[in-house]
């Protein structure tokens, strides 16, 4: 970890020795007082510390912006708003934010450094919390905090360079807390980032008996000319799919729901599957960058999403110039059980299931049908992918 660390620390000094203000068409001025990462409260020995001064430079601000489904479903199933999402309310918030902060809507916020930007991203882990603390698996809700940042920052283009993490909690309980943290450790690990630090907070009264909230922060870093942003996507383009290990980080609301509705504990075993509802649920989100910047440095990728909540509706339009849609080839892939589960116990509609849950797919590339031949044809059992749709004049996305 140390070398990963001193890297980190020599790529940003040489991005800010070389640094000059640069000029964008419409920029937003930030103005900062120097930035200093505080040490972990409770670990504070395990990391070095990195102090950066940053003054008066652009910055282009971005922030994930996630759409749940808000339909109610006539037939008596489950939605997301049942659940308790409303996407009212986050597109009301949403909006009122970008009058403050005009530009935000990307996977990763970009801020001009040099010849390169850093990007940066942060996210939790939602109520896949509440199953940690009744399955009693706390090992790997690190590496889920962790791969829903980089997941988003890698979309860019960008190699991660560390990440830091805020753990909550009433009472301090070191052993449990370990555990998270052990698991923090191993998304980094997977990611090839530094762990530079973090907050353990303990509030009395706050949280629950044995109950902890996290969110995580990464940023990473990506040469000027060499950023994904899916300008260049034109209609014929292809959409290749990296498989999920199931629910990753988002939805459980509605998998909670789902799970009180239809009489069965976490400790039976999944429908269809070898593993109990718990293991399925708790599978941890796959870390796609070391693979997702191989494929990158292959040539032909022109836009990437994290198939996050949202699911293929809200998040693959993101990426597109307008006027551009997707048309998703429903049997080009192999839906796990849990979704399948999911749907039937829930009895969910397929337009609620695609806009909610990854079904299978966790991140999507865009890429010229040249480029995906060549990265299908690469895989060679090194990993799996799939070419999952293709871009289409029009607007949003269709299942056929």
């Amino acid at each position: 970890m140390t070398n990963t660390v001193a890297a980190a620390n020599a790529e940003i000094s040489r991005c800010v020795a070389a640094s000059s203000r640069p000029i964008f068409d419409e920029p937003t001025i930030a103005t900062q007082t120097p930035l200093v990462i505080r040490p972990y409260r409770l670990f504070s020995q395990r990391f070095p510390l990195l102090s950066l001064s940053l003054l008066e430079r652009n910055s282009i601000s971005s922030s994930r912006l996630r759409s749940m489904p808000n339909d109610s479903d006539a037939s008596g199933g489950l939605t997301y708003k049942d659940a308790g999402v409303d996407i009212d309310a986050g597109s009301e918030l949403v909006r009122r934010i970008a009058k403050m902060a005009p530009g935000i809507g990307g996977f990763g916020g970009l801020y001009p450094l040099g010849d390169s930007f850093l990007v940066a991203g942060t996210d939790g882990v939602g109520t896949k919390l509440k199953l940690a603390f009744e399955t009693g698996i706390h090992e790997t809700i690190g590496i889920d905090l962790v791969a829903m940042s980089v997941n988003d920052i890698v979309t860019s283009g960008a190699k991660p360079l560390f990440f830091l993490d805020y753990f909550a909690t009433s009472h301090l309980d070191v052993d449990l807390a370990e555990k998270v943290i052990k698991g923090i450790v191993d998304g980094c690990q997977q990611s090839d980032c530094a762990l530079l630090g973090g907050e353990t907070a303990e509030m009395p009264d706050f949280y629950a008996k044995g109950e902890y909230d996290l969110s995580g922060f990464a940023v990473g870093i990506v040469k000027k000319d060499s950023v994904i942003d899916g300008k260049n996507i034109v209609a014929g383009d292809v959409l290749i799919g990296l498989p999920s290990s199931g629910v990753h980080s988002n939805g459980f609301s509605l998998v909670r729901r789902v799970l009180a509705r239809s009489g069965l504990s976490l400790k039976d075993q999944l429908p269809g599957a070898a593993v109990t509802l718990g293991e399925a649920l708790m599978a941890p989100t796959v870390i796609y960058v070391k693979q997702v910047l191989d494929i990158i440095g292959k040539g032909g990728v022109k836009g990437i999403a994290h198939i996050t909540g949202g699911g293929f509706t809200d998040n693959i339009p993101r990426v597109f110039p307008e006027g551009l849609g997707a048309v998703i080839y429903k049997d080009s892939w192999n839906v796990p059980a849990v979704f399948k589960w999911i749907q039937q116990a829930g009895k969910i509609e397929d337009a609620e299931m695609s806009r909610t849950f990854n079904m299978g797919i966790g991140m999507v590339l865009v890429m010229s049908k040249e480029a995906s031949q060549r990265i299908l044809e690469d895989a060679n059992g090194a990993y799996t992918a799939y070419r999952i749709g293709e871009v289409v004049n029009g607007e949003g996305v269709s299942y056929h």
